[in-house]
């Protein structure tokens, strides 16, 4: 369906125009009616299926005819991190270019500067907030932010912001609200706590599920099956043989990410932390060195699995095996975007290979394994049936035989009030918004 099907206005089809946007994605062909319509809503939608677009287009465009707000707030949109914040806050520029419909971002790891620039463009009024719980709520605790006229509540990522630990803030704000509002929730996933805080602050909601998509083709998957005190060398041994330059590599933990990197460096790859312990200036760093190449591995917790828009990483590495399925397409997503191939290689230790099986099953095919380094020494075998306990017994390396599968697939820093009016178009790429 392209865009100019659905009932958007004309100025946001202008906007959508200007960026060389024609077609809708699933997620926001099917939502984009029903939040038009009023109602409330629950979307199960992965990253990169478009769902920031799914619910910023409609809102913007009930937005527009509302009063514009001032000294108070029209609609608020909760993101779990500061990065996807401002993604989202760059996507609600472009999407709002034509329409008198302002914003502000809110988020923490900011100066006190930055601090007082968010207090005066909340002060202000702003008909969308785009603000992370915890720093929305430090706001709302002084006293000077109005939400009692609140007509939007969108949750994107919900289940990720739980994870974080965010429940109890996200209720403080719920209780704030007006009861007579719309409210989206987005989700990646459905565990039973998501279905929980829906069934608390939705109001007989419509729901919008797309499937988690199978991995791209472009991406070459493979995995090590191996005992844990392999992976280090495993590691090394692919940043030597298969890439060395924009390689991002997801663990479990924040001390075995610390770890990983203090090892990295001592093998003088230049190698860089990425997780939540970190104050976001040394985030912001990080990120930075490794966009403009002075940092060549990124070795993160899921932090960057979803939400981070990097086009040209060459190769994902799973050095811990993902806790669920949808991870796993998360984490190796980051890679062969933008129409480029990737490669995504998963370490998997004995304990590990029962939630590896899952993910195969989920998939609909095996994973290509690939052989130790003989100078590493024998691996274990691959029998994910099994409940895997101890890592010490060890087996013989995977041989030719286990290599039955190849490549296979398919199966805001200016956070004072800002006004978007007709002016210069955004620029833009061809295709669909794919947030």
């Amino acid at each position: 369906m392209r865009f100019d099907e659905l009932d958007l206005s004309d100025d946001i089809l202008d906007a959508l125009d200007a960026m060389r946007f024609d077609e809708c994605t699933p997620i926001q062909q099917q939502a984009i009616p029903v939040i038009l319509e009023g109602r409330d809503l629950i979307a199960v939608a992965q990253t990169g299926t478009g769902k920031t677009a799914a619910y910023l287009l409609p809102v913007i465009d009930r937005l527009a005819e509302m009063p514009e707000a001032k000294d108070y707030v029209n609609c608020i949109v909760m993101a779990p991190t500061r990065e996807l914040a401002q993604q989202i806050d760059r996507q609600m520029e472009g999407f709002a270019y034509f329409v008198p419909v302002s914003s502000v971002a809110i988020y923490g790891g900011t100066d006190g500067a930055t601090f007082a620039q968010q207090q005066k463009g909340l002060k202000m009024g702003a008909d969308v907030v785009i603000a992370t719980p915890g720093r929305l709520l430090a706001h709302l605790q002084m006293g000077y932010v109005d939400l009692s006229k609140v007509s939007h509540f969108i949750l994107d990522e919900a289940d990720r912001m739980l994870d974080m630990g965010f429940y109890d803030d996200i209720m403080q704000i719920v209780k704030l609200l007006p009861k007579e509002r719309q409210t989206l929730m987005f989700s990646a996933t459905m565990p039973p706590k998501i279905q929980q805080m829906a069934k608390a602050i939705l109001n007989n909601p419509a729901e919008v599920k797309i499937a988690v998509s199978r991995p791209t083709e472009k991406i070459d998957q493979s995995a090590f099956v191996c005992h844990e005190g392999q992976k280090e060398g495993i590691l090394k041994h692919l940043l030597k043989t298969a890439h060395s330059k924009r390689v991002i590599v997801f663990s479990a933990s924040k001390l075995k990410v610390r770890e990983l990197t203090r090892e990295l460096r001592r093998a003088k790859i230049k190698a860089a932390e990425m997780h939540s312990d970190l104050d976001q200036s040394q985030r912001d760093e990080a990120m930075l060195a490794f966009r403009a190449g002075r940092i060549d591995v990124l070795v993160a917790t899921d932090i960057l699995a979803r939400g981070i828009d990097i086009d040209d990483i060459s190769m994902v590495v799973n050095y811990d095996v993902p806790r669920e399925a949808e991870d796993y397409v998360h984490r190796i997503g980051r890679t062969a975007r933008a129409n480029a191939d990737g490669m995504a290689v998963t370490l998997i230790s004995s304990k590990e290979q029962s939630k590896f099986g899952q993910i195969e099953k989920f998939l609909g095919y095996e994973v290509r394994k690939q052989e130790i380094p003989a100078e590493l020494g024998d691996g274990p075998e691959y029998h994910p049936e099994r409940r895997q306990g101890s890592d010490r017994n060890r087996g013989r390396r995977p041989g030719r035989n286990d290599h039955r599968n190849g490549k296979r697939g398919n199966g805001g820093a200016n956070a004072s009030r800002r006004n978007h009016r007709p002016g210069k178009k955004p620029n833009g790429q061809k295709g669909t918004p794919q947030q």
